[in-house]
């Protein structure tokens, strides 16, 4: 088949994603989208936000695209001309869900535990795809448990990082550093990198979201210095200092300006390994193999 061909397919297949997750988004019931325990009698309750056909439709569809053209270069060799279907299967189903976790983190801050559930299934499937069909991280003559506890490993070690994290912020700093959500999807995930992706995915996850950071540093640090100005202007300081930690009191958590989600840098980390997988292995061989592991 001309490859033009499979391009095309794959730009059709991402904007048929990304429509149809646009969809699902809206009809995903409101207690998926809200904070764990939080009920519409709640004083602070905010109906949650679903995706628009604009802006986020369209970014969704070039999203899932972009991932599956890019699929086409970097994988047609070792998954279409080699044909293994399970492996395709995984990165066609995946991507559309790290979409909707990218969504859901961003608009809501929440990671519904059945988008990660839906991933971890995915990885199941990955895990069958490997040993059925081959890895391209193990030799043919590997033992088919090496694949199988390559992915575990990985689930584990991830979610158990988050976890840490997170009870380490909560005992000593008194505050949620990862939340469950963020758990629960590097668990998720891990069952799809394996332990040599699951490098990739922290890797791209912390640079992605430097690079986000940085701005929202300095918009967060230009806003303190217009409160700062504010009350020094003030003809009662102290009460314009009142007013204005008021006014952050009723900023839900989900619109806090100074919140960043990493949810959707894990996602976007997952779904950058899912479709260079072939790519990562090649720059990496040499490593592996130097450090012994390579089975």
């Amino acid at each position: 088949m001309n490859i033009a061909i499979y391009y095309v397919l794959a730009v059709l297949a991402g904007v048929l994603a990304g429509a149809l997750i646009t969809y699902l988004f809206g009809r995903f019931p409101d207690k998926w989208l809200q904070d764990y325990g939080v009920k519409p009698e709640d004083p602070d309750y905010r109906p949650s936000k679903r995706m628009r056909p604009f802006p986020e439709g369209l970014i969704a569809a070039v999203f899932c695209a972009v991932c599956y053209v890019v699929t086409i270069y970097f994988c047609k060799s070792c998954y279409i001309d080699e044909f293994r279907p399970m492996h395709l299967a995984v990165i066609v189903l995946v991507i559309p869900a790290l979409m909707l976790v990218m969504m859901a983190d961003k608009l809501n801050r929440i990671i519904p535990n059945q988008f990660s559930v839906y991933i971890a299934f995915c990885g199941v499937l990955s895990i069958a795809a490997e040993v059925l069909e081959g890895s391209v991280w193990f030799s043919p003559d590997a033992k088919w448990w090496m694949l199988v506890l390559n992915k575990v490993i990985a689930s584990l070690v991830g979610g158990g990082v988050i976890w840490l994290i997170g009870f380490l912020s909560i005992t000593f700093l008194g505050k949620e550093g990862m939340g469950m959500g963020d758990m629960w999807l590097l668990f998720a995930t891990g069952l799809i990198t394996g332990c040599y992706g699951l490098v990739v995915l922290i890797y791209v996850s912390i640079f992605s979201a430097v690079i986000f950071a940085v701005p929202l540093l300095i918009r967060k640090c230009k806003r303190v210095s217009a409160e700062k100005k504010r009350i020094a202007n003030a003809e009662n300081p102290r009460e314009e200092k009142l007013k204005i930690q008021r006014e952050k009191a009723a900023i839900h958590f989900a619109e806090d300006p100074d919140y960043m989600a990493f949810g959707p840098f894990l996602a976007l980390g997952c779904a950058v390994f899912t479709v260079m997988e072939p790519f990562f292995f090649e720059k990496m061989f040499m490593t592996i193999k130097l450090f012994g592991v390579y089975f």
